[in-house]
């Protein structure tokens, strides 16, 4: 099966790679071709180069090459076929296939997105123009939607009726229900699966609508909001950001999405100046969701919603979220009671503020912990400790751990060195109930190693190559800091049986593979993660700084080793960046840097 080679010709020619690399990162000219920073595999600095001319791409970075096909198929994740058919949909041509059956199927699902795209159509029509329509209009004005951001969103109005849309679309019974615009009732007739709401339409990130959420007018019976059922064969929620196809240009230019609970949420964002916000659709927020975002760029994930309503299993989802895609992930603290959307109309500063303010995820919901105590007694206090190690005691990293624990003695008046005992304690019983169920929970699968796995690797297999490379320091993650100590101090066999049972299994795991990484190659990436690291550090103690010479002092460590991992990127000057930077990265882990 496939698409005849002369249409796919076509859609090569058609394309605009530029602009469609431009979608998921800034894009500058550089001469005759444009300089990116490759969304491929997520860095720092500009390595992706690209030919217009030539239709090409090449990234000096991570050496993957080709043109607009396949770049779509790596960045949105699809088939051959499917890259070249969202190609062909976005820029106009028509495809023929070599099999019917093929082409068939393909074409039913074009004819199910067509089905969607004309009932947004039609709502968004009968919003502007319906006489029974004008309660919803009214309601819109009222909360600050005039007829320019109506249009924008193509926001529109379900009727009150039972198949107006069945009628208008005239869609076989199977194409009603599998689109998620209606189904057959119990009379056999065709009926609409909304009505008497106000429609927001939901696109997935290449443009396409595939869905809605539908509001039910303030004093009218229902549930307040309906969505597109999960039996749509178009629509997938646990994989769908509202607002993302509108507000990509956004996040990628700011390296940072925003996350709400309501699609009015996201509009409020856009009107109050701060356009890099998309919603969960009636779902909480998924691995799915957190990968399409990195897509975009997205280094910095701001969720505007109640933090503590998922729960223990959503902070354990997020701080391993944070780990394995080098997210910081962070909660606007908005005020309680007020809605984004009300908050962009009334007072737009103080929304910008509560952005740029966004508190650590483990903070905010320590901060939560102690402000919901009593303090004012020692009962009290004691209660409201044992609340805030409770939440403490789910992050894996044990520096990040033991700040918070001096803060909350501070805070709740009590002895560190107790609290600590009580953390330990609790950690234990923690990680003692977690290895019964599965020893290498924490663990990534055998086939994908970080750049600190590949690093300890080397000194299990080679260490001549890495001696007077590699410090504990270099290791942000406990696991892999903690193997590495091990190792260092006493050798592989001890060490793996002396250290605690994750970091011992990482290194027999580690011990049976040689693997075949090239040093320079693995230094490298261990200094790309480290300068990163570093960097974030560096950029907020800046911010934080008191005088003029500190501030000073900040900003001249912050060029050097953004300068320094720039030249990392680089293969001909990799080696000797690396030689320079880890040195330096030790000893400010160690305390004798900046």
């Amino acid at each position: 099966m496939g698409i005849h080679d002369e249409d796919i010709a076509k859609v090569r020619a058609s394309a605009d790679l530029v602009q469609l690399i431009g979608e998921h990162t800034e894009i500058k000219r550089s001469g005759r071709n444009w300089m990116a920073r490759c969304p491929l595999h997520g860095e720092r600095t500009p390595s992706l180069s690209v030919s217009p001319e030539k239709g090409v791409y090449y990234c000096f970075g991570c050496q993957r090459s080709g043109d607009a096909i396949s770049f779509v198929q790596e960045i949105d994740n699809l088939d051959f076929v499917g890259a070249v058919e969202s190609l062909a949909g976005r820029y106009g041509v028509t495809l023929r296939y070599t099999s019917q059956n093929e082409g068939a199927t393909r074409a039913r699902k074009r004819t199910l997105l067509d089905a969607v795209e004309k009932a947004v159509a039609f709502y968004h029509d009968r919003l502007l123009t319906g006489a029974d329509a004008g309660e919803a209009r009214g309601y819109l004005r009222s909360r600050g939607y005039d007829g320019d951001l109506v249009r924008t969103y193509r926001i529109g109005w379900a009727p009150d009726d039972w198949d107006q849309l069945a009628r208008r679309l005239k869609l076989k019974d199977d194409d009603l229900r599998d689109s998620g615009l209606g189904f057959v009732n119990k009379a056999g007739r065709q009926q609409d699966a909304f009505r008497g709401r106000i429609m927001f339409p939901i696109t997935d990130e290449r443009g396409d609508a595939v869905g809605f959420g539908g509001r039910i007018l303030p004093g009218h019976e229902g549930p307040k909001y309906k969505n597109t059922t999960t039996e749509s064969s178009v629509y997938d929620k646990s994989k769908i950001l509202y607002g993302l196809h509108a507000h990509r240009d956004g996040i990628v230019k700011a390296g940072e999405a925003i996350i709400c609970e309501g699609y009015t949420d996201v509009i409020g964002y856009a009107t109050g100046g701060i356009p890099r916000a998309v919603a969960t659709c009636g779902t909480a927020l998924t691995e799915d969701h957190v990968k399409l975002l990195k897509r975009f760029s997205a280094d910095r994930i701001i969720l505007s919603f109640d933090a503590d309503a998922a729960g223990i299993a959503a902070a354990e989802r997020v701080y391993a979220w944070e780990r394995e895609y080098e997210l910081d992930i962070r909660v606007a603290a908005l005020p309680d009671g007020v809605d984004p959307d009300d908050l962009a109309r009334e007072d737009p500063e103080a929304l910008q503020r509560a952005v740029d303010e966004a508190m650590p995820f483990l903070k905010f919901r320590i901060e939560r912990a102690l402000a919901h105590g009593d303090l004012s007694t020692v009962e009290g206090r004691a209660r409201t400790a044992e609340h805030a190690l409770d939440v403490v005691s789910e992050h894996p990293d044990p520096l990040v751990r033991d700040q918070y624990v001096v803060e909350i003695a501070d805070r709740c008046r009590l002895e560190v060195a107790r609290l600590r005992e009580l953390l330990a304690g609790e950690r234990s019983s923690v990680m003692a109930k977690r290895a019964r169920v599965d020893p290498d929970a924490r663990l990534p699968p055998p086939t994908r190693l970080t750049p600190e796995d590949e690093a300890i690797r080397l000194a299990i297999h080679r260490p001549t190559e890495v001696v007077g490379l590699l410090s504990a320091g270099l290791f942000s993650d406990p696991v892999r800091r903690e193997a590495y100590e091990a190792l260092a101090e006493d050798g592989l066999v001890a060490s793996a049986d002396r250290a605690g049972p994750e970091a011992g299994t990482l290194l027999r795991r580690l011990a049976v593979d040689a693997g075949d990484a090239d040093t320079d190659d693995v230094l490298a990436g261990l200094a790309r993660l480290a300068g990163d690291r570093v960097m974030r550090d560096l950029q907020r103690s800046a911010r934080m700084a008191e005088g003029a010479e500190q501030r000073r002092g900040y900003a001249d460590a912050i060029q050097w080793v953004k300068s320094q991992l720039g030249l990392v990127a680089e293969s001909g000057t990799r080696e000797t960046a690396v030689a320079q930077l880890l040195p330096w990265l030790i000893e400010h882990a160690e305390g004798r840097g900046l």
